[in-house]
Formats: C-alpha cells, structure tokens, sequence
C-alpha cells in the first residue's frame, strides 16, 4: 500500500509527501486553486497567462533561459498546466534534487520579475489562435460546448481567453492576480518518489516558510443549470466533422462518479468499448472515440467526442444516441461490467509506478479536498452494480441536458436532420421511470 504523508505549515501552505521506495525518479509539483474560473469579467485567460508569465523570470533565476538550465542542472524540464479551477506547475527530477526543485519553484511562485509581458502575450495570442478558423469564428469544440453547459459563467469562458481580452492584460493585472491567488493557503507541495518525508517537510519549511498568507476572493459558484437540448453547428473547411455530444454530470464529491466512470469506459474507454466496436469495428465511419468526465466544486458533464466525414455525421449521431438510450433502459450485462471493473482495477494498480499519477492523486486531492486512496476506489468499483449505472445514466443522458456540437463542411440541411434525430432519442427515454 502506499501511503500519502501531509504536513501543514505555519502559514497554511500543505505538503504531501508520497514515498515510492522503488522508483528511480521523482516528481516534485505545486498546485494551486486557481484557474479561468477565477479570472476577472473582462480579462479572461488571465490564470493562464500569470502562468506563462512565471518562466519568464524570478529574483534569482532573471530569465527564462536561467529557469530552464537550473532545471537541467538537477534532471529536469519544467512544466506548467492551467485549466477551469487549478494551476500545476511540475517537473521529474532526479530524487536527490528535491530541495533544489522547490527554491527554483519557490523563487518562481514568490519572486516573479514580470518581464517580457510583450513577447508572451504575442505567443498566448497565437495559442488563442488555434481555436479559430480563418474567419476568426471559435472552432474549439470543448469551449463551444463548454459555453452551453455554463452560459454567462466563467466556466464557460475559454481558460486561454480570447484574443481581445488577451491584449488587455498588463503588469498590474498580472500582479494583482499573483497577490490574490498565489498564498500558500491556496496550494499544495506535493513531492512523490524514491524521497522521505521527514527530508520533505523540512525543506518545505525552510524554503517556504516566508511564503505569506492573502485573503482569498469569494468564489462564483454556478447556480444556474437549467436543461434544453440544444444543437450548435459552426462550418469550417475541413475533410471531418468534429463531433462532441455532452450532458451536465455531477459535482466532485457527488457518490455516483464511480458509476459514471464505468459508464465512460463502457461507451468508450477503449477498444471492447461500445461506441468504438459499434462505430469503428462495425461501420468503419471514425477512427477514433472518446469520452471524457469533467469535475468541479458544484458541477460536471460528461463528453463524447469523435470526428467523422460530412456524409457519416447522421449516422455516427443516431449510433451514438442509440447507444447512450440503451444504458438508459437495460442493464448492462454482467460479464461487461465486470470486465470493465478488472481493467478499471489494473489501470489503478498500473498508477503504482508512477510519481506523476500519485503525485495527482495525492496532490491535486488535497488541493479539491477529493484525496482518495486506490483502496477506496478499488472497494467503490468492485461495490457497483449494474442497477447503480444504470440510474446514473438515467439521471446523466437526459434529453433536456444535451448539448451536441458539430465543426466542419457542414451539409445544406443538417441541422433538421439532427434536430430530428434529438427528438427522437428523447422520445425513446420519454417512458422512463
């Protein structure tokens, strides 16, 4: 079993340690709860750019350049996320150089110079620019669905912002945003591989410890999630359609996500999946499908995506439709789910052997206070039963929570023809208990 050590310093800031005796690497990251959602009306992508903005130089590492060779100097290559409500920044180190990591992180979180604001907001803007088409219209189809789960909330605002709100941001926003996130009560160290807690905590301390606490802004939460089937067709020039079909799903600590992560997987986690045998193996229309759930303080969704030719689109929606109307109605047969169960399983004891993953687990948990063991998830899967998905898909892929987004050579036409396969798979649920 491996087991997670915490500490919480003086000023608030937490540390996890997690020690993986048998690994050669380490993982050393600080997450911080902060992401687009918390960016300011106006000045959207501003969590993502005060990211960027951070390799840009600190007080002892004066630029970009200085960052990454101090990395290098202790075998790493830094990295940094940011998405709807968080902001990781991360590296594989050589577990001898722990210490080392976090000044260089620290210096960085702490002490930023606020240089070369110019230069970056040039590279975010052509970031920004691989969302659109020629045409300067979103092609995006995370973001395009994202605004019709969230209407007139910043989760549904793209994370990079726009190109508008992009060129509005200065040194002062940056700043102020800095000051009002970036407290060590907002965040977690996390350290995960061949290291020792003891040694951790200590240097965490030393290193740390100056970091002052700020008072966090009021969070605005989503309050307004009423559903309606809703169809959202962008042309573009293009040899696929892109296809996305998403439901609002639930919260991170709501009991039914284990349920819904195996109905994930059962409709398209992989090659025995039933979207990729129905729509790959048996007609040949797509390469590729995927899913993917999404978690946040007070909301989810779930999301299908694949791409396929202007002339399969109908057929790829019936097939996905249909498919999602029988996890409604039927059990889902024994033998599947628990085929689904072992593979979820192996994929938990597979996480073992990496310091990435328990550096997630363990880290980010502690940051969204939804830190789990792999035990825990293993008796929750193994618990699971077919009636348990069931409901959960009843409740998930209701009609009224749809929201289907297609991009490409749209035909003349189409959106009838979609409109009519929606209101039939509504029909097709509408006798449901």
């Amino acid at each position: 079993m491996i087991t997670p050590y915490m500490h919480t310093m003086p000023n608030g800031l937490r540390i996890v340690c997690v020690e993986m005796p048998h690994l050669h690497s380490a993982e050393l990251a600080v997450y911080l709860n902060v992401g687009g959602r918390n960016d300011p009306h106006g000045k959207e992508g501003l969590s993502h750019f005060l990211e960027h903005i951070l390799f840009r130089g600190s007080r002892d590492f004066p630029s970009s350049l200085a960052i990454e060779h101090a990395f290098e100097e202790i075998g790493g290559a830094p990295n940094a996320s940011t998405d709807a409500d968080s902001t990781c920044f991360y590296s594989r180190l050589h577990p001898d150089n722990i210490r080392r990591g976090m000044e260089i992180l620290a210096s960085m979180l702490m002490h930023p110079l606020f240089a070369g604001i110019e230069i970056e907001k040039r590279i975010i803007a052509e970031e920004a620019r691989e969302d659109l088409n020629e045409a300067g219209v979103e092609i995006n189809a995370d973001t395009v669905v994202s605004r019709l789960l969230w209407p007139r909330h910043p989760l549904g605002k793209p994370t990079v912002g726009t190109l508008a709100t992009i060129e509005t941001i200065d040194q002062s926003d940056l700043q102020r945003h800095q000051q009002r996130y970036y407290s060590p009560t907002n965040a977690v160290v996390t350290v995960a591989g061949p290291v020792r807690h003891e040694e951790v905590f200590a240097a965490a301390q030393k290193i740390f410890g100056e970091w002052q606490q700020q008072e966090l802004p009021p969070l605005k939460l989503v309050t307004d999630q009423r559903g309606a089937p809703t169809i959202r067709l962008i042309r573009d020039s293009d040899s696929q359609i892109t296809l996305q079909l998403a439901f609002l799903a639930f919260s991170r600590h709501d009991q039914r996500m284990t349920p819904l992560r195996l109905l994930r997987r059962i409709l398209a986690g992989g090659g025995s999946s039933r979207l990729y045998l129905k729509l790959r193996e048996e007609l040949g229309i797509i390469y590729s499908v995927e899913a993917a759930v999404g978690t946040y303080r007070e909301t989810g969704c779930i999301a299908i995506d694949l791409s396929t030719s202007p002339d399969t689109l109908l057929q790829a929606v019936a097939v996905t439709l249909e498919e999602l109307s029988t996890v409604c109605r039927e059990l889902v047969p024994e033998a599947e789910l628990q085929r689904v169960k072992r593979s979820y399983c192996y994929d938990l004891d597979y996480s073992r052997d990496s310091a990435y993953e328990m550096g997630v687990r363990y880290g980010w948990g502690e940051l969204m206070d939804v830190t789990r063991s792999i035990e825990d998830d293993y008796r929750e899967i193994c618990a699971s039963t077919a009636q348990q998905l069931r409901e959960t898909a009843r409740t998930v892929f209701a009609p009224d929570s749809l929201k289907l987004v297609a991009v490409g050579p749209l035909k003349n036409g189409m959106k009838k023809r979609l409109t009519e396969l929606v209101d039939g798979y509504r029909s097709s649920l509408s006798l449901l208990s």
